[in-house]
Order: structure tokens, then C-alpha cells, then sequence
């Protein structure tokens, strides 16, 4: 068994195992003062535990996850993931910068792309990482035609904070025009990660509206009011309420699996959302400065087993993953993610708890 060692008040690391060529990969767990901690990793920038207290003080991991590096080593589901340089999907896997065409592998659907890459994506990377105060900053470089034009420089930053809050802080620049959209693909189950399914949970998310999209789940460039359909989240609902309603979208997508426009002004951080287990009591807040959020219930998750022997299937968790809309850089009416040389990538989303 690995050994645990503090490295500075809060924050301990131990060795999660080692990449195929040798690499080790470190766990990185923070602790705060009511109970509450947050387990990363180097490889893939991976949120691997969240341990929540309850409204009785019993703690449990409400992520899902592997308690064993080599199962993400395929991760097929994206479990905690730091998805980039663009998360989504990208339709023909391909976009425009200017006159130039950037493509994409294409792995989704046989057509289009789905997070850069299954296999080289950001996901798969060993990342540098530096431990703050009570925070874990990793860093990670990518060479100039790697999944995109430039030559770049991310970072993902965690911090875990006393008021419960789980901070994810991205940082890039390119030394030429780019997209980036990135995102964290952590799938929750309030209940804890061994519950049967998220059903019961208790969403709201403030919007009014959401993408349209085709039977790839590509956007058309549409935007669709919720009002009225089985998107509309303004009000507590449970997931399971409406997952398998006779909708179109709902039908192409086997549940939610949808971006909705937050309200509110992008570039300002403001409450995207609200997930609640009544018998639990746990409360996890979103709040991002993006202008969208991926709702999915795991809707693809295919049976087979997880952390601390848990059981994993279809519905299992939820995940609620803050960026750009999907196909962002192919519509001219959705704001686009190009950054660099003379414009850094910059955004904050915040998930927090109560009991």
C-alpha cells in the first residue's frame, strides 16, 4: 500500500500507480475545515474523490470514479476528467480560423469529433503540478498542429476552500489563434457513488433556453425555449421526472445530455445551477462565467464496476460540465472560444456544497 505523506497543512499526496512508460502519478487529496475533501491527480488533471459530509456528519465520495490508475487508462466515460482543448462535440470534426481549416479526429458517430480525442486528448496527459496553500495547480504544454494550431500553455487549478467550495480555476495562452474550450466531465451522485441512480435528485438551472441539436447531437444554431418542455429546470425537479419524456431531444439523446444558455452576462461569474438529495440533505451549487453548461445524466455509462466495488451503469450520476456551446467556433451567433496570441483563456466554475 502507498504511503501517505503531508506535505503542508490540508494537503497529503501518495502514489496512485504508474503510466505505461514508468510515469508516476500522484493522488493529491485537500482537506478543509468542516470535513470535506477533494482527492486529483496528475494524469488527466482527474477529480478522482469528493468526500461530503451529510446533514448527520457521515461522509461519502459523491463522485464516480476508479480507485485503480489503469481503468483510466480507458475512462471510456470520462470520469473527472479535464477535457481539452475543446470539450463537446465538433460537427465533422472541424472548424475555421480565418481561411484555415483545423481538423479533428473524427470519433463520434463515425462523423464528427467528441473532446478532441479518445486518446490524446487532454484527459491522457501527465500533467506538471505544483500544491499551493490548499489548492493543486497542474500545467500542462502542447505543441503547435497537436489537436490545434499554436503552441500552448494550460493550466487547471483546485482549490478547496472553507466555505465548501470546490474551485476550478483555467488558465491558457497560444502563440497563435486557437480554440479552447475546456471543461471538467465529473459525473455526481449526491447520494453518494454507491447509490442505484441519480433519479431523485433535485435539479434547477437557471435558463431559459437551450441548443438545439440534430440526431448527432451536433447544434444546429438554434436556440429553443425551455418553457413549456421537459428542459425546463427553472423550478426544483427531479431528474428522473422527465429523463425518458416523449421529446425529440430527449429520444435522440436516451436523457439529458443537452447545453443550456445560462442566464445571466458571460464573462461574469453568476449561479448556473442547483443539484439537491433531499435525504442526504447535500446541496452542490454551480456557478460559472461561461456562457453554457452540458446537463447528462449518464446516459452512456455502461455497466461495469467502480470505485469501492460500486456498481456503475446507465443513470448512475449526472454531470454538469460549464463551457462554450458545443460546435461553438461553426456558428456565427454562439461566442466563440479563440484565444491567444494577444487574447489569454481565463475562466472560474465553482461547485458548492452544503449539509
Amino acid at each position: 500500500m502507498a504511503k501517505t505523506k503531508e506535505i503542508t497543512k490540508g494537503i497529503t499526496t501518495k502514489l496512485f500507480g504508474k503510466t505505461k512508460d514508468g510515469k508516476e502519478i500522484t493522488l493529491y487529496t485537500i482537506t478543509n475545515a468542516n470535513g470535506m475533501s477533494a482527492s486529483v491527480i496528475n494524469y488527466g488533471a482527474i477529480l478522482v474523490n469528493l468526500l461530503v459530509p451529510d446533514k448527520k456528519g457521515k461522509t461519502a465520495d459523491v463522485v464516480l470514479g476508479y480507485d485503480d490508475l489503469k481503468k483510466y487508462f480507458k475512462n471510456s466515460c470520462f470520469f473527472g476528467c479535464t477535457v481539452g482543448p475543446i470539450a463537446n462535440r465538433t460537427a465533422f470534426g472541424k472548424y475555421k480560423i480565418g481561411r484555415k481549416t483545423v481538423q479533428l479526429p473524427v470519433n463520434d458517430r463515425g462523423i464528427n469529433n467528441l473532446h478532441s480525442d479518445i486518446e490524446l486528448g487532454f484527459h491522457k496527459r501527465v500533467w506538471d503540478a505544483k500544491v499551493g496553500k490548499n489548492s493543486v495547480k497542474f500545467m500542462l504544454d502542447k505543441k503547435d498542429k497537436d489537436l490545434g494550431p499554436g503552441n500552448m500553455h494550460v493550466s487547471v487549478t483546485y482549490t478547496l476552500t472553507d466555505k465548501n467550495e470546490l474551485k476550478i480555476t483555467y488558465d491558457g495562452t497560444s502563440d497563435k489563434q486557437t480554440a479552447i474550450n475546456m471543461t471538467n466531465h465529473t459525473y455526481f451522485n449526491l447520494a453518494g457513488q454507491k447509490s442505484e441512480n441519480c433519479f431523485d435528485t433535485l435539479v434547477t438551472i437557471n435558463s431559459d433556453r437551450i441548443t438545439a441539436v440534430n440526431k448527432e447531437l451536433i447544434p444546429s444554431g438554434e436556440m429553443i425555449e425551455v418553457k413549456g418542455t421537459p428542459f425546463d429546470f427553472n423550478e426544483p425537479k427531479k431528474i428522473g421526472k422527465d429523463i425518458k419524456a416523449k421529446d425529440p431531444f430527449i429520444k435522440i439523446a436516451g436523457g439529458f445530455d443537452h447545453n443550456f444558455e445560462i442566464r445571466g452576462k458571460s464573462g461574469r461569474l453568476r449561479k448556473a445551477a442547483v443539484a439537491e438529495d433531499k435525504k442526504s440533505g447535500r446541496v452542490m451549487e454551480v456557478f460559472t462565467d461561461l456562457p453554457g453548461m452540458q446537463f447528462y445524466t449518464g446516459n452512456f455509462i455502461s455497466k461495469h464496476t467502480g470505485k469501492a466495488g460500486a456498481a456503475y451503469g446507465k443513470f448512475k450520476g449526472f454531470a454538469m460540465e460549464t463551457q462554450y456551446f458545443p460546435d461553438a467556433m461553426n456558428h456565427d451567433n454562439f461566442e466563440k472560444p479563440l484565444f491567444g496570441p494577444e487574447k489569454d483563456y481565463h475562466t472560474v466554475t465553482v461547485y458548492k456544497f452544503s449539509w
